[in-house]
């Protein structure tokens, strides 16, 4: 199996264009302001603690945003649900510029993050659209190119400010910096468009002519809520991406200013170093998408976890490393390092996530991208919200924090595969831990088919060292599965 990335052929290839390109779109309006915050601030006299609310604002209006997209992306399909939350946000985006207290700051900062629940639906996208074999990469590089639009509005926004100021009527920096606003809302909607006209939900079809048709079950939505939420491994996995890509989150708020005021940079040159914590995504996510595929062609869904355990705990010692620099050229060094072992982890984290449940895909996601957004609001408010801490002395602890938390993923484990610490049980298959998601009346019905065709192409994620279960053995009842 090939992952060409350069192919826009319908409808795998152009809907990870697609995918990739609207939640890009989407990370550019959220972090649009950051790296105008020292133009901002002295226009609409901002504290320290305005300032930090505001961070907090942007990334946790995506926590809820992100569980109903998850839900919306398995009844109504990613297409319809990922545009949707595009057009909804983009006004807020726009009315961005037209803030004028601290409170209207906060506001528009914070339905803005709305857009990031763009993520669920990628990585839903991308789940269905691509095998088991290459979903780790599919995953890693939509979701890492998404997340490069941190980066590129840390270098995009003090550029395009500074050309309206010397090239334009609006020739004041506290005019400058609201028109720059427009560029990325106009792309945000951009996007919405072209997602719904030239996209495509599933290889067969979108989901509600399928759905109309009667060539696929139109699911109960409160099925798919119990079995995400009595599921404990979806919450594992949002425990590990808080701190992962909420660390980036927080990171992606507070670098441009980390620079200026630390290191007494001027605007633009901060907004260059700070754009590289986010350009690195370009390539960072996907490479933990392939180790997260390699570490499964060799030692199954163990060596997933193993990969993610090892890279994610890495990132907290180099964060921890950052936090003590003085220098300016060590400090960049190691913030390159650090964040591509953060975002690395991000790719490795959704190489787990499509296997915990074939049922509840999209709000299982949901849950996880959740968990990103959450952990994002935690280290913001502990760490960067007001003057409790030095800026270095957050990033510091927020290591420390880092590293313990990720000791949660040792209690994943699948019956069929196992975990990081046990092996699997004897004679479970793939079948019987994706069958218990159906009822005998739905299996008798067939419902549970597509579930079976994903189960079937899971059987890479045993350990080599795992005798292979005959697939008979799936029928039995199965009951015992945890």
């Amino acid at each position: 199996m090939i992952f060409p990335l350069f192919s826009v052929e319908k409808p795998h290839m152009r809907a990870f264009h697609l995918s990739w390109f609207q939640y890009f779109t989407c990370f550019v309006c959220t972090f649009a302001a950051p790296p105008l915050l020292p133009i901002i601030r002295d226009n609409l006299n901002l504290t320290a603690s305005d300032i930090g609310n505001a961070g907090v604002g942007s990334v946790a209006g995506a926590i809820f945003a992100r569980l109903s997209l998850g839900a919306a992306c398995d009844l109504a399909g990613p297409r319809l649900a990922s545009a949707t939350v595009c057009f909804l946000t983009v006004p807020a985006v726009f009315l961005s510029s037209m803030a004028s207290s601290p409170a209207a700051f906060f506001v528009m900062r914070f339905f803005t993050g709305f857009s990031l629940a763009t993520f669920v639906s990628t990585q839903y996208w991308m789940s269905c659209m691509f095998s088991p074999k290459v979903v780790g990469i599919a995953n890693g590089q939509s979701g890492g190119w998404g997340n490069l639009g941190g980066g590129v509005a840390n270098l995009l926004m003090p550029l395009l400010y500074s050309f309206i100021l010397n090239n334009t009527k609006a020739d004041t920096p506290f005019t400058a910096w609201r028109v720059s606003f427009f560029l990325p809302a106009f792309l945000q909607m951009f996007s919405a468009f072209a997602v719904m006209l030239l996209g495509q939900d599933l290889p067969d079809g979108n989901f509600l002519k399928l759905q109309k048709s009667g060539e696929m079950h139109k699911d109960n939505a409160r099925k798919i809520v119990y079995h995400a939420v009595t599921n404990y491994r979806g919450w594992i996995t949002a425990i590990g991406y808080g701190f992962c890509f909420g660390v980036e989150l927080a990171v992606t708020n507070i670098i441009v200013s980390y620079f200026y005021d630390r290191f007494n940079l001027n605007l633009n040159l901060a907004g260059i170093v700070g754009a590289l914590f986010g350009m690195v995504n370009i390539f960072s996510r996907s490479c933990g998408g392939l180790f997260s595929d390699f570490m499964a062609k060799k030692y199954g869904m163990r060596g997933r976890l193993w990969g993610w355990w090892t890279v994610q705990t890495l990132s907290g010692v180099m964060c921890i490393v950052m936090g003590r620099l003085d220098t300016l050229g060590a400090t960049i060094a190691v913030m390159l390092i650090f964040c591509f072992l953060v975002q690395a982890s991000e790719g490795l984290t959704f190489g787990v996530v499509p296997f915990v449940s074939r049922r509840s895909l999209g709000l299982v996601s949901g849950i996880s991208g959740a968990g990103g957004n959450v952990g994002a609001v935690i280290c913001q408010v502990i760490f960067f919200r007001g003057s409790q801490f030095k800026l270095e002395d957050g990033i510091t602890y927020m290591g420390i924090i880092i590293i313990v938390t990720t000791l949660s993923l040792s209690s994943i484990y699948f019956p069929q595969w196992g975990g990081m610490l046990a092996g699997p049980k004897p004679g479970v298959t793939e079948e019987d831990y994706y069958m218990r998601e159906w009822d005998a009346d739905e299996q008798e019905q067939g419902l549970h088919k597509v579930s079976m065709k994903f189960a079937e192409g899971c059987r890479n994620e045993r350990s080599r060292k795992v005798k292979s279960v005959p697939v008979e053995e799936s029928t039995r009842p199965t009951t015992d599965v945890v």
